[in-house]
């Protein structure tokens, strides 16, 4: 098979970016083992002219992995499109698959890594290696004002995509920041792990994006 062109950045990679080996390997074995999932970068999700981005780390193996769209088919897509569904950002019913009819309203969603990484952890140099389509996601939507990320190292992903210092925004969350045109919103990623323990509630969730919907109607 032909090496993709990447000589110009577009925001979406193609369905076999070569860039990381040990992701290409897993996307490899995953495909193997399940030739029905989708198995591949994972394409942001939403509307073209969204006024809000929600930034995650990576898909999941048996989430964006399986289905094709973020946030889809795990326990954390649970909390996050019931909560864009209560303010706003969406419409329709989430039945955790990618032809369940439900439509994102002036929001997109997207990864900083775009596959799948072993153990949920990408590598740093994996991070860096698909940057650049972050970079050229954030400049494809002409109406952005309000990032939301989802954990910290989203956050630094976004910041350095955006030429800043990864210290430059400040972390932890329900914090908010100016990141060049954009303003930042950071928020515990919602994952099982957080949502379980209690570490990240439904209501400090739903904050976040009643924070980023005022900003935006404002």
């Amino acid at each position: 098979m032909p090496t993709p062109d990447l000589g110009v950045v577009v925001a979406e990679p193609p369905r076999d970016c070569p860039l990381c080996p040990r992701l290409v390997a897993y996307r490899a074995e995953n495909r193997a083992a399940h030739p029905d999932w989708w198995n591949g970068p994972a394409p942001s999700f939403g509307d073209a002219n969204a006024g809000l981005l929600v930034l995650g780390l990576a898909p999941g193996r048996t989430g964006a992995n399986r289905t094709g769209r973020p946030f889809t088919g795990d326990h954390a897509g649970i909390m996050l499109y019931d909560t864009l569904i209560k303010t706003g950002f969406a419409k329709g019913e989430y039945q955790a698959r990618p032809d369940d009819g439900l439509q994102l309203i002036d929001c997109m969603i997207s990864n900083a890594v775009r596959c799948a990484p072993p153990g949920n952890k990408p590598e740093i140099s994996e991070e860096a290696h698909c940057r650049p389509f972050l970079t050229a996601r954030l400049a494809a939507l002409p109406r952005l004002k309000v990032i939301v990320t989802l954990g910290d190292v989203a956050r630094r992903n976004l910041l350095r995509a955006l030429g800043l210092k990864a210290s430059a925004g400040i972390p932890g969350h329900g914090t908010e920041f100016q990141a060049g045109p954009y303003v930042v919103l950071n928020s515990y990623h919602c994952s099982r792990l957080n949502t379980n323990t209690g570490r990240l509630t439904a209501d400090m969730f739903e904050a976040v994006f009643q924070r980023a919907r005022a900003l935006i109607d404002g």
